[in-house]
């Protein structure tokens, strides 16, 4: 019985529907790494002596707010929109997707990231910079970073399973554009201590094209377990379900149940 389950498990993560839905993870991830980071390049670019602006700050939230909002939408439909291995653990968690479909799911978002980081990469050694990456004020311990990511993170993915619920009566644009808030939000608040990151297949992106994996650990360790409380509070305690069945979720994007 439990082979045939994870037979059947396997061949629903490789349908042409699955096959779609990774697809559209690639794509909105890609398009949302190059927009975020880009930003900040641009930002960087912008800044007069290369003096740091307290405007920038805003600049880039902003920047993250919409870049995310748009790729949510974007695949919302197709994928569930996670944009992020942290979001697609915290689904996993609360059994809305599948762990082949969850692992698929993150090597579509690595690869995402890494290739738009790799083009940005190029863009920035030809405006005299470099890429940059996410990284702990020097005040902060890994320790405190990781609680830091991790609590602006379950931010976001509580906020994903809340605008996500056809339940709350808030399906539609209203989902990702509420998802996109609260990162431009976090980032506001927290970037100045650990980058504002939430999303390790930004960093792990970053980490790589630029060769430098300092405290990449705090960017994994802090957004999933953050990612996973909030799918455990949000399922089991805020609003816990009567069923089974994850389609009361906008975003489950028809794969991994």
């Amino acid at each position: 019985m439990a082979l045939t389950m994870v037979g059947t498990r396997l061949e629903q993560s490789v349908t042409p529907t699955a096959l779609r839905s990774y697809l559209a993870e690639f794509i909105s991830t890609f398009l949302f790494v190059f927009a975020s980071v880009g930003s900040t390049i641009s930002s960087r670019k912008l800044m007069p002596n290369a003096v740091p602006d307290p405007s920038s700050l805003v600049a880039i939230a902003i920047a993250n707010a919409f870049a995310l909002s748009s790729t949510v939408y974007m695949a919302a439909n197709i994928s569930g929109g996670h944009v992020n291995p942290a979001v697609t653990f915290g689904m996993a968690i609360g059994g809305h997707i599948s762990v082949p479909t969850a692992m698929i799911y993150w090597v579509a978002q690595l690869l995402a990231s890494t290739v738009a980081c790799l083009l940005l990469n190029i863009v920035a050694t030809i405006v005299g910079q470099v890429i940059p990456t996410h990284a702990i004020a020097e005040e902060m311990t890994g320790f405190g970073a990781a609680v830091v990511e991790g609590v602006i993170t379950f931010a976001l993915v509580y906020a994903f399973y809340a605008a996500g619920d056809a339940r709350r009566g808030q399906v539609g644009v209203i989902g990702p554009l509420v998802i996109g808030l609260i990162v431009g939000a976090n980032t506001l608040a927290a970037a100045p201590f650990t980058g504002g990151s939430m999303n390790p297949a930004c960093s792990f992106g970053l980490a790589l094209v630029s060769g430098n994996f300092k405290n990449q650990g705090v960017y994994w360790a802090g957004p999933l377990i953050g990612a996973a409380i909030a799918g455990l509070v949000y399922d089991n305690v805020m609003f816990p379900s009567q069923s089974s069945d994850a389609s009361r979720f906008m975003v489950d994007g028809g794969v991994g149940q």
